[in-house]
C-alpha cells in the first residue's frame, strides 16, 4: 500500500471539497513523534499535502520545539512546493515558560529564509483552565499557568511577548479561558505583538467578537467536532483525560461571529483515531460548509488568512 493517501491522478481532485485545498494552509498538524500513536509522520504529511495541492503546513508538538523538525522537512522536500513551519508549544515537555527557549526556538534551523519557530504558544495541556476540563487533581492544577485578571502577568511572559513582538512571529494563547485569552490579547497588543492567534472552538459569540475586536484572529479546528473527543488520549502521564465536544453547528455560529478576515480554520489532526491532516482537513471543510459557512469564505479562512498571519512565502 502506498504511503500517499491522495493519488497523484487527476482523479483525486474529484473529492468533493478538494478544491479548497489547493493553496490551503493548515497551521496545525500533528505529525511530530508523540507518546500517543500518530496516523502520519512529518514526512509524509508533506507529500501528501503537495499531492493535494497545499501551499503550507505547521507542525504542532507538545513535547519540542517543532521549528528544527519543519526546516529538516523544507531542505528536503521543499521541491514539492509546500513551505513546512514550526514553532513552540510552552509545555513543560518542551522546557516549559522559558525566555531562553524562545530564543532558541526563534533561531532554530539551517539558517535558510524562513528557518525560526513562526509562532509561540502558551501551554495547551498546562492551563488551569484546560486542566480542570479535563477533571485534573488539583494538585496537578496547582502546577499549572493561570493568568490573573489585573496586575502583572507571571514571569517571564512579559519578556516573551517582547520576544514575540520583536521577531514579528505569532503569539498562539493557547488553550486559556476567555477571561484570561482577553487579557492576554490586551497585554500582548500592547507590548507591540501583532501576530495573535487564539484557539476560541470552546468560546461563545460574544468572547469571539470582543477578540477579533482587540485585533486577535481566533481558529476553529476540526479536532473539537469530532469522535476523538470521546476517548481519553494521555499527553503527560498514565491518565486518560478528555475535553468536551463542539458541534458542527455551534462552530459555524462561531465562525459568523467574527470578522471573515480574522478567522482561520485548521484541521488539528494527526492523532490516529482521525483521518490523516488533508483529509480531516478536507472533511471539516465540507462540514462547515454544510452548515452554511460560505465557500468563498472558507477559501480565506484556509487560503489567504493563515498564509498572511504566518508570513507564508516571506
Amino acid at each position: 500500500m502506498s504511503e500517499k493517501f491522495y493519488a497523484t491522478e487527476p482523479a483525486a481532485l474529484t473529492l468533493p471539497g478538494a478544491d479548497l485545498l489547493v493553496g490551503a494552509v493548515d497551521g496545525h498538524v500533528h505529525a511530530c513523534p508523540h507518546i500517543n500513536h500518530r496516523s502520519i509522520d512529518v514526512l509524509q504529511a508533506v507529500q501528501q499535502a503537495a499531492d493535494a495541492g497545499m501551499r503550507a503546513i505547521g507542525l504542532m508538538d507538545n513535547f519540542a520545539n517543532s521549528s528544527g523538525m519543519a526546516a529538516l522537512a523544507n531542505r528536503h522536500l521543499g521541491h514539492l512546493g509546500v513551505e513546512t513551519f514550526g514553532g513552540l508549544i510552552m509545555e513543560p515537555a518542551a522546557g516549559g515558560i522559558d525566555a531562553d527557549n524562545v530564543r532558541i526556538a526563534l533561531k532554530l534551523g539551517f539558517g535558510a529564509p524562513g528557518d525560526g519557530a513562526r509562532f509561540i504558544s502558551l501551554p495547551t495541556h498546562h492551563t488551569r483552565h484546560t486542566a480542570r476540563l479535563e477533571n485534573r487533581a488539583e494538585s496537578y492544577v496547582a502546577e499549572c499557568l493561570a493568568i490573573p485578571e489585573s496586575g502583572a502577568l507571571p514571569e517571564p511572559l512579559p519578556e516573551i511577548m517582547d520576544l514575540v513582538a520583536e521577531a514579528d512571529v505569532v503569539l498562539n494563547t493557547g488553550h486559556l479561558s476567555a477571561v484570561e485569552a482577553l487579557r492576554v490579547v490586551e497585554e500582548a497588543s500592547a507590548r507591540g505583538v501583532s501576530r495573535i492567534l487564539v484557539p476560541s472552538s470552546h468560546f461563545d459569540g460574544e468572547t469571539v467578537r470582543d477578540l477579533t475586536g482587540k485585533g486577535a484572529h481566533v481558529e476553529f479546528s476540526f479536532f473539537f467536532v469530532t469522535h476523538a473527543t470521546q476517548t481519553g488520549l494521555t499527553h503527560v502521564d498514565a491518565a486518560r483525560n478528555t475535553v468536551p465536544p463542539v458541534s458542527a453547528t455551534q462552530m459555524a455560529a462561531l465562525i459568523a461571529a467574527a470578522p471573515g478576515d480574522k478567522v482561520v480554520v485548521s484541521g488539528d489532526c494527526g492523532v490516529f483515531l482521525l483521518p490523516p491532516p488533508v483529509e480531516g482537513l478536507r472533511e471539516f471543510l465540507l462540514l462547515l460548509e454544510s452548515c452554511g459557512v460560505p465557500r468563498a469564505d472558507l477559501r480565506r479562512m484556509v487560503q489567504d488568512t493563515p498564509a498572511a498571519l504566518f508570513r507564508i512565502g516571506q
